[in-house]
């Protein structure tokens, strides 16, 4: 072993057709900085969009980002690679409470998030995994990631309204960068299309940086605390479902791509991701989440290696420490904030439907037709409940109830009845195969789900645009 805990790979200055530098491995020292930068590029534009679509400080959310990546390495014995990001399944119940409470109030959201993240990861760590998949199976998971996507759509209408040609330059920018550029560029779609229309903007003098001018170059970032509002908090517990569904298909990714079984690793990973949310939370930073721009990185460049990660997370703690780099974030306009959003929350919309297809989900399976379609309209109309109490439950939190009480409790009863037959509704459309055999012989025999359960979650790493995300991974992005 050389420098602080990893040894070098071969020379390390280049790595071999078919094989990878492992996380205990490394190049040299100026290839795993160059390295670590693309990293920090990778996560940069997911990370800084969150707070400027919350309002929370850029600069705060980027401090704790850094913080929660050297807590996750140190947690998993720095055998796994990842860069903790803003989750974007915190922007829903975020917004909500800004709205009723302000932003400690959100943070105390946050913060609830992660100890409840934390303590599930230690019973993991504890128990294993297993209870995972059966109390989220792909149809849960995929269902939850798809509404919480469906749910942010008004958010990004509303932004959108604001500037609407700089929204339509900046999603048309996206689109037509993610399929142009090779590499790393087109990896950075979102990044590269919110500039495209951050200029346009600015063109259009929608920018003031009046701001940017009076901030100071270093400086530390703006620390806030929580606080706790009861009638808010079953907002953001839905949350910790995602996060536990990132988090999992992450480690499952990283094994695939390296080789390796990390199973073991889970309850660590997800304790550290708990952790980290929960400082987040208490300092006033966005809540994180493992990030799948970086495991493209990974992908492209065949470097497992945490020591860049450790690079990646230093860079972005230095950029923490300039106010006027918080101040130029909090400078994007309405009009560049809803095209980003209008094509991230889709992208987490069709996530979900994602892990439907490649955990070969069956549609023509009652349980799972009535589970997503229950779920997504809850979602879609943004039901509200108020208890007497003043507990506030809405769409998101909603839904996700509805999912895990139905598909469990129809599951229940379906197995003790042996009632497995597709449901006569609108999707019972014939496929081709309910028509063959004998002439006159009833299609419903043909409508039996060829399996009542769920196979296990994918494992292995997919495309998603060009980024490569695991099976139950969600942009985060």
């Amino acid at each position: 072993m050389s420098g602080i805990g990893w040894r070098v790979h071969g020379d390390g200055r280049r790595v071999t057709s078919g094989a990878v530098v492992a996380p205990e491995e490394r190049l040299s020292w100026p290839r795993t900085i160059g390295i670590g930068m693309q990293h920090v590029v990778a996560m940069f534009g997911a990370t800084i969009l969150v707070p400027a679509i919350t309002g929370f400080p850029a600069s705060t959310t980027l401090f704790f980002s850094a913080i929660g990546t050297f807590t996750f390495l140190l947690v998993t014995g720095n055998r796994l690679p990842s860069y903790l990001g803003s989750s974007f399944a915190f922007i829903a119940p975020v917004g909500a409470a800004m709205a009723s409470g302000g932003m400690s109030t959100a943070l105390g959201g946050i913060l609830v998030a992660g100890v409840t993240l934390a303590v599930i990861g230690l019973v993991v760590h504890l128990a294993g995994a297993r209870w995972i998949d059966v109390v989220m199976p792909p149809i849960v998971t995929g269902t939850i990631v798809a509404l919480i996507g469906i749910n942010l759509a008004p958010a990004a209408w509303g932004s959108v309204q604001g500037a609407p040609l700089t929204a339509i330059i900046t999603i048309v920018a996206i689109a037509v960068v993610t399929v142009f550029f090779r590499g790393i560029l087109g990896r950075l779609a979102i990044l590269v299309g919110v500039a495209i229309g951050y200029v346009a903007a600015v063109l259009q003098s929608q920018v003031d940086f009046a701001p940017v001018r009076e901030a100071a170059w270093i400086g530390l970032p703006d620390f806030a605390t929580p606080t706790f509002d009861a009638s808010v908090l079953g907002l953001f517990l839905p949350v910790v479902f995602v996060l536990i569904a990132e988090n999992v298909g992450h480690v499952k990714s990283v094994a695939a791509m390296t080789g390796k079984n990390y199973d073991e690793l889970v309850g660590r990973a997800l304790l550290a991701d708990g952790l980290a949310t929960t400082f987040a939370g208490a300092g006033g930073g966005s809540g994180t989440t493992t990030y799948a721009e970086n495991i493209g990185v990974m992908a492209a460049t065949k470097v497992y290696s945490t020591a860049a990660y450790w690079v990646a997370a230093a860079t972005a703690l230095v950029l923490s420490l300039s106010p006027k780099f918080g101040a130029l974030v909090a400078t994007v306009p309405a009009g560049v904030l809803g095209g980003a959003g209008t094509v991230l929350y889709g992208m987490i919309c069709i996530l979900g439907a994602r892990i439907w297809v490649q955990n070969r989900v069956s549609f023509s399976d009652p349980v799972n037709l009535t589970v997503a379609g229950v779920g997504l309209i809850i979602a879609a109309a943004d039901f509200q409940f108020v208890t007497d109490s003043g507990l506030e439950f809405k769409g998101i939190a909603i839904g996700t109830a509805a999912v895990l009480v139905l598909y469990h409790g129809m599951r229940a009863i379906s197995s003790w009845r042996g009632t497995h037959y597709e449901a006569a509704t609108p999707a019972s459309v014939p496929g081709g195969i309910e028509l063959e055999g004998e002439a006159g012989a009833p299609a419903a025999a043909a409508t039996e789900p060829a399996a009542a359960t769920e196979p296990a979650a994918a494992t292995e790493p997919v495309a998603d645009g060009d980024d490569e995300r695991s099976a139950e991974g969600a942009p985060t992005a």
